[in-house]
């Protein structure tokens, strides 16, 4: 593989397993999802390396996440950037189209693409941008302001098949073998699938027979695509196409405590460096996760649930070098101070 292109993980045998393995530690859930993606990337950039060979002619398969907010696709990307040692950046479709010009707007994100690979413009074209709420381009087109959904996703078609972009500074980089990612909730889709999707016989044993048509009435076609808003040609620069599930309330439970970075674990190692220990009993971690169900917006809310429970007991324990212990019993209640 062209070594200016492969990234170091790459190059030292990392596969698609073990990128998930990675991902378990930071993403809970979303298994499917987590391997469809791990392979996408995977063979992304063993694609782009062999093309620079000159073994191989690249087809870029970009992806496309569908799933509601909260459930993890910026996360999902952001570590999967890790993993791997590329640049990584995000943007929103509605912030793109509220401009009124798009091409500015694209040339902006690119130029943080390059700013997160310190200059490097080699490093920077083999990056990830991801690009959220891609469905709201759709609904956009009535503004009197800024461009249309169809302007955006036509403006976003030539990036994301590669194509040279003049920067500020009078350099070009290369969308070539730059991967993009597109996620979305898009509200609604499931009522097209329900529509469009009538799988109902298969030969194969009864178990099978059910398991594959659940499969194939889940996938998502590029008509259903076409149905809900996306214009043809953006749909086909998205060939890859995975969903995310929406959290359960024992999914939110584990995002609270279990992922190396998750919110309890940070708040321990804060109370840790006072020399004190924090107990989150397991009644609060549901309690939590069941506000979080209400609120409606998937993961998103548990840490702002959890900074809101934890702010007095941390206003206290710098000033009070006889605490020893914090534990939390209930939501609803003062945690209790264990002294020396």
């Amino acid at each position: 593989m062209g070594s200016e292109l492969v990234t170091p993980a790459l190059a030292a045998g990392i596969t698609p397993s073990a990128i998930v393995k990675y991902l378990d530690q930071y993403v809970i859930g979303q298994d499917e999802a987590k391997k469809t993606l791990a392979v996408a990337v995977y063979a992304h950039y063993r694609k782009v390396g062999r093309s620079r060979e000159g073994t191989a002619t690249i087809t870029k398969s970009n992806v496309l996440l569908i799933g509601p907010t909260g459930t993890g696709k910026t996360l999902m990307c952001e570590t999967l950037s890790r993993v791997i040692d590329v640049p990584f950046v995000t943007a929103d479709a509605p912030s793109i189209a509220q401009t009124e010009y798009v091409g500015d707007e694209i040339e902006a994100m690119l130029e943080r693409l390059v700013d997160k690979a310190g200059g490097d413009l080699n490093r920077a074209r083999r990056g990830i941008v991801f690009i959220d709420e891609v469905d709201k381009l759709k609904a956009i087109s009535s503004q009197s302001r800024g461009a249309s959904g169809e302007a955006v996703q036509n403006a976003l078609l030539k990036i994301m098949e590669g194509a040279p972009v003049k920067l500020r500074d009078g350099r070009y980089i290369d969308t070539t073998d730059v991967l993009f990612i597109c996620g979305g909730a898009f509200v609604g889709l499931d009522q097209i699938l329900t529509r469009t999707h009538s799988f109902g016989f298969i030969a194969a044993s009864e178990d099978d027979n059910q398991r594959i048509l659940d499969r194939l009435n889940a996938r998502v076609k590029p008509t259903d695509l076409f149905e809900f808003g996306l214009i043809p040609e953006f749909a086909g620069r998205l060939p890859v196409v995975t969903r995310l599930r929406e959290l359960s309330r024992e999914m939110l439970m584990r995002i609270l405590v279990e992922p190396q970075d998750a919110i309890f674990r940070q708040f321990q190692d804060l109370f840790g460096a006072e020399g004190v220990d924090l107990v989150v009993e397991p009644l609060v971690v549901g309690q939590i996760a069941d506000l979080a169900i209400e609120y409606k917006i998937g993961a998103r809310s548990l840490r702002g649930i959890f900074e809101e429970m934890i702010t007095p007991a941390m206003y206290v324990v710098p000033d009070r070098k006889d605490i020893r212990k914090v534990v939390f019993r209930s939501l609803f209640e003062d945690a209790d101070f264990v002294c020396a």
